[in-house]
């Protein structure tokens, strides 16, 4: 009786809170988790900044691996999470915690295989991900900590998506917030105070994302998320999985292709030295951190777009996109003038080298100026997403995240050097601004004008 309480005032919660009070409550626990998430990344570049320019460039290195993590992390988590939201909108949670369950085990089995193919090829994966002779030990040495915590980190990122989905992204907020807090205390006393150096920067991150798993779990088993993880309610056919796969293939896709970039990226960037590859690492960071905010945002919108598309509240999801793209520009807008202002200062922060500090500031400038039509994209792919329109969430993940930045890499870093690859990132920024707002306008066009009945 009170499970049925519960799931009905959360239902009146996503279907009859004014839309831009529900997206605000969404949004903040997911900014703030981004935010803590992205300081704990630009301190962990810090510090490992205090060891070299090649233990600073091996960070950015290990960078490009985790996000293959994330990529199946989020594909599962925002798979299974975008049904989950359009089963709790229909009132059905039986369906969403099947949904639920077969997300994190599936999540769980992908991070342990990635550890096993990470392992068994360790050496020829560090030079794949862009290397040099001096940067592959320290990057051998950080990535074998993340490679024993991928499991824990992908199935915890999957149960953060869940949670975000159900409308309590307050409670995703505590588990990685702990974690990130954890991580940043520990970095300074096992590297410095424990004399490990990149080893103890690559166990404080592994030991805070098990916290933060351990964390994460709890909810579920405590009865505080609408679903439950249950291995008896994961599903025994491939149907689900195939459905969870395929709607969360835009994240992985986006993931996966921002990590082939950030790879190539480092490739490039390699043959003007290390101090090339740590000044694209820095600028990456930071203007991952100041995006992070809009993608907050986003995320606040994410379960409102799904929930209440699943009730049929077409009216209450034009308001949502409206709203979340103008909040979402605003905040950002001001975030990016402060950091072009303040551009060699920034880099200079995590690596003081004048010629790191010379090639991050132009790089990290130009991304700023681009930067303001990221928002429109990111909310438009969160639609189609949230919305079950698979097909257009996976284009325009690939348009923006890797068809137009690869080409426009290798065109520009052939004909005008180190110029070309800061230059290229801002250019597939603005030539992907293009085909969403065509494919959002076309979206809205044909959804229905009148709300569905209850």
């Amino acid at each position: 009786m009170e499970k049925n309480q519960n799931s009905q005032r959360q239902y009146q919660k996503m279907t009859g809170t004014p839309v831009h009070k529900l997206i605000l409550q969404l949004s903040v626990p997911s900014i703030i988790s981004m935010l803590i998430t992205n300081i704990y990344n630009l301190v962990d570049t810090a510090f490992v900044g205090q060891l070299g320019n090649s233990a600073s460039g091996a960070v950015g290195i290990v960078f490009g691996f985790m996000s293959i993590i994330q990529a199946f992390a989020f594909m599962f988590g925002q798979g299974a999470g975008s049904a989950i939201a359009r089963a709790l909108g229909g009132r059905d949670t039986e369906r969403a915690s099947v949904y639920a369950s077969s997300g994190f085990f599936g999540s769980f089995v992908c991070g342990a295989v990635i550890t096993c193919i990470g392992f068994a090829f360790l050496d020829p994966m560090v030079t794949a991900l862009g290397s040099t002779e001096t940067i592959a030990p320290f990057a051998k040495t950080y990535i074998t900590y993340i490679l024993i915590a991928a499991p824990f980190m992908s199935s915890g990122l999957t149960m953060n998506n869940i949670l975000r989905y159900e409308g309590k992204a307050a409670l995703g907020m505590v588990g990685l917030m702990t974690g990130a807090i954890l991580n940043m205390a520990g970095d300074p006393i096992l590297m410095f105070g424990l004399r490990m150096g990149i080893a103890g920067a690559g166990l404080s991150t592994a030991l805070s994302q098990m916290v933060s798993f351990g964390i994460l779990l709890s909810m579920f088993l405590t009865g505080r998320s609408q679903s439950r993880l249950s291995l008896r309610k994961a599903a025994s056919g491939a149907g689900v999985y195939l459905d969870i796969m395929a709607t969360g293939f835009p994240s992985l896709l986006r993931q996966g292709l921002n990590s082939i970039t950030t790879v190539l990226l480092n490739t490039h960037a390699a043959v003007y030295g290390d101090a090339a590859v740590a000044a694209m690492s820095i600028v990456s960071r930071i203007v991952f951190f100041v995006f992070s905010i809009a993608i907050g945002i986003g995320q606040g919108f994410q379960p409102v777009s799904g929930f209440n598309y699943g009730a049929g509240r077409y009216s209450r999801l034009r308001k949502g996109y409206r709203f979340t793209m103008l909040l979402a520009e605003s905040i950002l807008a001001a975030a990016v003038v402060l950091v072009f202002l303040r551009s060699g200062s920034l880099i200079g922060v995590f690596r003081d080298d004048p010629d790191v500090i010379r090639i991050g500031t132009r790089a990290l400038r130009l991304q700023c100026a681009a930067l303001f039509l990221l928002p429109p994209c990111m909310v438009t792919e969160m639609l189609f997403q949230s919305t079950g329109r698979r097909l257009q969430a996976s284009v325009l993940s690939a348009l923006r995240s890797g068809i137009f930045f690869i080409p426009s890499l290798l065109i520009l870093d052939r004909f005008r050097g180190l110029a070309g690859i800061q230059e290229a990132q801002p250019l597939a920024y603005v030539l992907g601004f293009f085909p969403a707002m065509y494919l959002a306008a076309d979206f809205f066009r044909k959804l229905p004008r009148q709300d569905r009945a209850d």
